[in-house]
């Protein structure tokens, strides 16, 4: 198996493998289960499936407070390890009232059983007012600066599903060593954040690139077809880390082997533009075949945030899960995203075309995607997505769209 490569963690110094353990399929389950409901078999399985990690060279274990049993499980593992050869990362919520973080934060501290955590990540900074309660005086940023005095929290960074522009503002303020970010062929709209991170040095990891970047566990054979000699899971691992800017992917493994697809792909990594300049030209020239070149071209051009859109139309998600989903035949991961987008969670931004059920609201969406170079084609393709990708209980389109 090819050697683990390893990337300056921004300005965390920390040497990072370019792929991580995350921490959230392996576990006995989601609840806050009792020691004691822990089966043996799922013990051991994650056991096994961490030091398989290690074997691998990857040495970056990823958790959070939401992770239902995952830290208490780990917290019987990484403790017998050489606690010199890990990374330990995990996450908890910005909360309002900085007494509920501590607590979240004393929860996992005592369960994951380490001296320290080499990074803590405010977990799911997605909306203005949740960077509020972290950055405002006597909120939850001073509490882990108070963490770092104390020897118990090394770095500080923020996981995230905000919108690139929000993303791009938290990065901004300096104030964090190190961001958990989206980014992967299919959602290429968080490069402006990414390119932010770096002038500020920080980590950069990618959250997901498996399962959000198209359900490549378990790809179309068109997919795989496109992506030959390599995986499509494997494609999108070399495609991100082409990119000098990103130092490591999540892989969230549920038993050892899941490891050796990604790993695999490292026999690649000193021909990175050799092997992916093909790959990408094909993917490419089937986003054209299917849709038209001058789709192909503009479609992700002089696009709004849906917080700029009315009725917080996510038209970006759209046309994003409508090009990549047709395309590749990846329909069923893109009807799983769109589904979930009903404009009341701020970890899915944003709401589906369900929500222009009226003449007005088609007229004003229409206004605002005004300057889009293929503005003409616009109703069609809003149909057109939300025709092929709405579940069956979402609204119709209005008549007048």
């Amino acid at each position: 198996m090819p050697a683990m490569q390893y990337r300056r963690f921004g300005r965390t110094e920390l040497l990072m493998p370019v792929f991580s353990c995350g921490g959230m399929r392996y576990q006995q389950g989601w609840g806050q289960i009792e020691p004691e409901a822990v089966e043996p078999e799922n013990q051991a399985n994650i056991e096994a499936t961490i030091q398989h990690a290690l074997e691998l060279g990857i040495n970056h274990i990823e958790t959070a407070r939401g992770y239902g049993s995952s830290e208490m499980q780990l917290g019987w593992v990484l403790p017998k390890l050489p606690r010199e050869k890990l990374i330990v990362q995990t996450k908890v919520g910005p909360t309002e009232h900085p007494k509920e973080f501590i607590e979240r934060f004393e929860k996992s501290y005592s369960l994951l059983q380490l001296d320290y955590i080499d990074l803590l990540a405010f977990h799911g900074i997605n909306t203005p007012q949740s960077l509020e309660w972290v950055l405002k005086k006597g909120g939850c940023m001073e509490v882990v600066r108070r963490l770092q005095k104390e020897g118990r929290v090394r770095n500080i960074g923020f996981s995230t599903h905000a919108p690139s522009d929000v993303i791009t503002q938290v990065c901004a303020t300096g104030e964090f060593d190190y961001i958990n970010i989206h980014y992967y062929y299919v959602n290429q709209f968080n490069w402006p954040a990414i390119e932010e991170a770096t002038r500020q040095d920080m980590g950069v990891f990618i959250i997901s690139p498996t399962d959000k970047g198209g359900r490549l566990q378990a790809p179309s054979d068109k997919m795989r077809e496109l992506c030959a000699p390599l995986s499509p899971m494997q494609f999108n691992d070399l495609w991100c880390l082409s990119k000098p800017q990103i130092h490591t992917l999540s892989i969230g493994a549920a038993r050892p082997s899941d490891f050796d697809e990604h790993v695999n792909s490292l026999e690649f990594y000193y021909e990175l533009r050799g092997v992916l300049g093909p790959v990408e030209a094909r993917l490419e020239s089937e986003i054209s075949r299917v849709f038209g070149d001058d789709w192909g071209q503009y479609w992700n051009k002089s696009l709004p945030e849906h917080h700029q859109m009315p009725e917080s139309f996510n038209v970006r998600e759209a046309f994003r899960l409508l090009t990549y989903g047709k395309s590749f035949d990846l329909v069923d991961w893109a009807k799983g995203r769109y589904n979930l987008m009903k404009g009341t969670d701020p970890w899915i931004p944003g709401a589906h075309a369900g929500v222009l059920d009226t003449p007005e609201k088609w007229a004003a969406v229409t206004q605002a995607l005004s300057s889009h170079p293929l503005v003409a084609q616009i109703p069609a393709r809003l149909h057109e997505a939300h025709d092929l990708l709405a579940g069956e209980d979402a609204k119709r389109l209005s008549a007048g769209g």
